[in-house]
Parts: C-alpha cells; sequence; structure tokens
C-alpha cells in the first residue's frame, strides 16, 4: 500500500470541509435530483483541484468560489439540457417524492453543522430557549446570566446561525419537516 500524494490529501481536505455543505446546496439548485447533485458536487471538486489558485488561503474562504462553480455548472447543465430533444422513456421511480425522513435527517445535520459555528454562550441560549422551550427567566436562572444576556445572546445566536444556514445552501424557511 502506498502513501497518499499531496494531491489526494488536498481532494480529501477539501471533500471533508466543504462537499456536505455544497451538496445540500447544489440539491435545492437541481430540485431534489440527487445524481445530478452528486455529479455536480464532484465535478466542482476536481475544478478546485485542478484550479489550486483559487485555494490561496490569503484570498479567504474557497466556499464562495466552490459555490459559483457548483451554480454555474447546474446553469450550463440546464442549458445543454434545453439545447437536445427531450428523451422520451418510461417515468423513473426516483422521480416520486418519498418521505422516508432522510431530507429531514440531512436538514438536522446541517443545522448541527451550523450550530457548532456558534459561540459555546450562544449555543446555550438557543438550546436553553428553543430546544429546552424555556422562558427567558427560566433560561437566566438556569444559565446564571441576567434576562437581558439571555435576550442579547438569543439574538446574535439566530443572526449568527441564520448565516451560518445559508452559507451551507439553506434559505429561510427551509430547515424543518
Amino acid at each position: 500500500m502506498r502513501a497518499p500524494t499531496a494531491d489526494e490529501e488536498l481532494i480529501r481536505a477539501l471533500y471533508d470541509q466543504h462537499a456536505s455543505a455544497l451538496f445540500s446546496y447544489v440539491l435545492r439548485l437541481v430540485s431534489g435530483d440527487r445524481q445530478r447533485a452528486e455529479d455536480v458536487v464532484q465535478e466542482t471538486l476536481f475544478r478546485a483541484w485542478r484550479n489550486p489558485k483559487s485555494m490561496n488561503p490569503g484570498r479567504g474562504s474557497i466556499r464562495p468560489w466552490l459555490w459559483t462553480v457548483a451554480r454555474n455548472l447546474v446553469v450550463d447543465g440546464e442549458r445543454a439540457r434545453r439545447a437536445r430533444p427531450q428523451e422520451i422513456g418510461e417515468p423513473s421511480a426516483g422521480l416520486v417524492p418519498v418521505d422516508d425522513g432522510i431530507d429531514r435527517a440531512l436538514s438536522a445535520q446541517v443545522v448541527l453543522d451550523a450550530l457548532g459555528t456558534l459561540t459555546p454562550e450562544h449555543r446555550a441560549a438557543l438550546v436553553e430557549t428553543y430546544y429546552h422551550g424555556r422562558s427567558v427567566a427560566e433560561a437566566a436562572r438556569s444559565l446564571g446570566v441576567p434576562e437581558g444576556t439571555v435576550k442579547s445572546r438569543t439574538y446574535y445566536a439566530l443572526r449568527n446561525l441564520k448565516t451560518a444556514l445559508e452559507e451551507r445552501g439553506f434559505g429561510a424557511g427551509e430547515v424543518g419537516p
């Protein structure tokens, strides 16, 4: 067995850091077509690997570049599909929506990932008020801080959570069953 090359390590790191959020984003762009979303994510990561200048740490996060490449791939694919004559065949069973809980599980995973970006204080305020369903006064007693602090932390936590979810491809109202 051979040791992984620097290229393999790079693509593995890209995949580990960005693939799940990128997949969620692309899945919405392609209206839930999982296979197409997987193909777009794979091609996006391949293009990032082929274009190492895009991954210069001095330029900031690579995510905006990845999201732009993925969106362009989806748009180009749609244009190509419209240019071809429509294919005729049997309807695919894969096109029938099934409520198997996978979407809720994926949404929960993305929300957990986004919650991990919050400070411990902000996360605790959200857990107390939303997950445990406590009032501001009850949460303040539980956390040992004034009520105004709970209100402030909850406000900023929700604002930061919204941003983190948008970075992962979730827009307003897309989280939950």
